[in-house]
């Protein structure tokens, strides 16, 4: 059997995109824009578009999926994406093989951290939902730093936990991701089972793009 204590460790620090990486809740979210855009009276984003801006701060990603709802309606685009998303949250779900990867990284004394483009409450509702509080050393949100694809929250969790860029890796299912990664002048790893494809996470250098949490944890053992 592989031993991942029989070779030198290549990083330090390991930062997970939340929703399309470790929680399956991708169709969800697709769902709760295209409802949202339609209660404000836009054109329903395609599936393709909505998933696209999965992993930006909220309103951001929501200006872009409607193009055609004006901007002083945002706020109110805003409320009606939270309507639908509060009422399907419970749905959601961790993806198969996530919490016994996670715990072996804890175990190896890895740190492990969020950056994500939630919320901070609902982050932190996820968390709770999932039973992970107390398993990552430290967790981002996009309304306490900034939005993806600014490196705000990877050089914060970086700072916090005095890890340099070299010994720190970013894992994320977006092009959003690997580019914070990228900015901050961090390795990333993506993974294609999320929202966006692996070949349109090509351009960004990821060291490995993941089909499942299985095939994820496997490169992890071998190469983090």
């Amino acid at each position: 059997m592989y031993n991942p204590h029989s070779r030198s460790r290549q990083f330090d620090l390991i930062a997970f995109d939340w929703d399309g990486t470790l929680f399956d809740s991708t169709k969800i979210i697709i769902r709760c824009i295209q409802e949202a855009v339609k209660d404000v009276g836009g054109q329903a984003p395609t599936d393709e578009k909505a998933a696209y801006v999965i992993g930006l701060a909220l309103v951001p990603a929501l200006a872009h999926a409607a193009p055609d709802v004006p901007a002083e309606k945002y706020p109110e685009l805003s409320k009606r994406y939270s309507h639908h998303y509060v009422k399907q949250k419970n749905d959601l779900s961790l993806f198969e093989g996530t919490l016994e990867m996670l715990s072996q990284l804890r175990s190896q004394s890895f740190k492990i951290a969020v950056a994500t483009g939630k919320s901070r409450s609902g982050l932190n509702d996820a968390l709770n939902t999932a039973a992970l509080k107390d398993v990552f050393h430290s967790t981002r949100t996009a309304d306490e730093t900034a939005g993806k694809p600014d490196p705000k929250m990877l050089l914060e969790l970086m700072e916090e936990m005095r890890i340099l860029p070299s010994r720190t890796l970013m894992i994320g299912d977006t092009s959003h991701d690997l580019l914070m990664a990228q900015r901050a002048g961090c390795a990333s790893v993506g993974v294609s089972y999320g929202a966006h494809r692996g070949e349109s996470l090509q351009e960004f250098g990821p060291l490995f793009i993941a089909k499942s949490v299985q095939e994820l944890h496997q490169w992890i053992n071998e190469h983090g």
